[in-house]
């Protein structure tokens, strides 16, 4: 990530978390809508579901200078996930949900510039949690 993706996506932060608790909610909407197959997934409150995500980002965003760092938790977590029976394409799926989300509640403030920033982080996230899914695999 370029530091000027960096500026942006901090810049833009604070309105998302804002409204958190509506942004988690489009977003899991609009996963189940694209992949309908992914909701039984999802055994908890997904509000609860949703402070995670939300903690999660903030963690990202927090980290977004020391992302190397977050390597080992974000493989962990991918890990994880794979005992809930995420698979790698499943990832291309939650980036569409979630990008869309974040434009709901930008609106105008989601340019061209920022929906690009945004995507590289979430892609970071997605291929460290995809490199730990395959550890367990051994792929």
């Amino acid at each position: 990530m370029t530091p000027e993706q960096k500026h942006l996506i901090r810049e833009s932060f604070p309105a998302i978390r804002e409204v958190a608790g509506p942004v988690s909610l489009l977003f899991y909407g609009r996963l189940f809508a694209l992949e309908p197959a992914l909701q039984p997934m999802f055994r908890q409150d997904i509000e609860l579901q949703g402070r995670k995500l939300m903690d999660m980002l903030t963690t990202v965003v927090d980290n977004l200078d020391h992302f190397e760092g977050l390597a080992p938790t974000l493989r962990a977590l991918g890990q994880k996930h794979v005992g809930y029976g995420v698979r790698p394409e499943h990832y291309q799926v939650l980036a569409q949900a979630l990008i869309w989300a974040l434009a709901q509640a930008l609106d105008t403030a989601f340019y061209p510039e920022l929906r690009s920033a945004w995507l590289g982080v979430i892609e970071a996230v997605s291929l460290a949690m995809k490199d730990g899914a395959a550890e367990l695999s051994g792929s």
